[in-house]
Formats: structure tokens, C-alpha cells, sequence
């Protein structure tokens, strides 16, 4: 594959007020542009599309993550701004909502305004 290639993220949205808002806000992404059919973020250096849609029914697994230096540091910024985080019954996770991973990633999920479910990572160091 050329290395002059990519990526970009798709997730849609049925409310791109709210998504704007959650987007630029509460997440800190910057808006790049916004059309009847798009919101494109700038998103640690690759595009985020968050696509446009009539009806949305939310995908019941995670559509889009990040890696995280610091999750709790991350999830007390995110707290702050109103971000409520899932707790799994099959999951063994800690007040916070981390669970770790038998391999020592600690990763925590939450939603956007449209039900997109979203998580954090911080990678066992290697």
C-alpha cells in the first residue's frame, strides 16, 4: 500500500448540531468543515467523518477509539465536561469504568449524542 495513503473514520450522526457540539467540545477536535452531508474533524491527524443521516440505529460494539497516554487523566478531562462513562456487566471494571485487559491495556467506553460507542486505550507498556 502507498505510504502517501490516509486514513479516514466514518461514523454517522442523526443530530450534527449535537454532534458539532460534542465533536469541538467536549472532545476538542477541530472542524475542518461542515456540508448538509458531513461534519469532518481534524482527529490526531487523520479525518473523522461524522456522516449525516436521516435515522441512525447505533452499532452495539465500538465504531471509533483513541489511544491514551494517561486513561484516568483522560476520563477526569471527559468527566468534566458532562461524559458519562458504560459499565459492562461482563466486564470486571473499576469505579471509573477501566477495564484492563488480560494483556494490561486499560480501555473505557462511552457514547456520543447519536449512540456511537466511542472508547479510550492506554496500551500496556511492551
Amino acid at each position: 500500500m502507498h505510504t502517501s495513503r490516509q486514513p479516514v473514520s466514518f461514523i454517522a450522526t442523526d443530530n450534527p448540531d449535537k454532534a458539532r457540539v460534542f465533536f469541538c467540545d467536549v472532545l476538542g477536535l477541530e472542524l475542518l468543515e461542515q456540508s448538509a452531508f458531513a461534519l469532518a474533524f481534524s482527529d490526531g491527524g487523520h479525518l473523522l467523518r461524522v456522516q449525516i443521516v436521516p435515522e441512525l440505529r447505533p452499532a452495539a460494539y465500538t465504531v471509533h477509539g483513541w489511544r491514551v497516554s494517561n486513561i484516568s487523566d483522560e476520563i477526569e478531562r471527559l468527566n468534566s465536561k458532562g461524559v458519562k462513562f458504560h459499565h459492562f456487566d461482563q466486564l470486571s471494571q473499576d469505579a471509573l469504568g477501566i477495564w484492563t485487559s488480560p494483556d494490561g491495556h486499560k480501555i473505557v467506553w462511552f457514547s456520543d449524542p447519536s449512540g456511537n460507542i466511542l472508547s479510550l486505550t492506554q496500551h500496556a507498556k511492551i
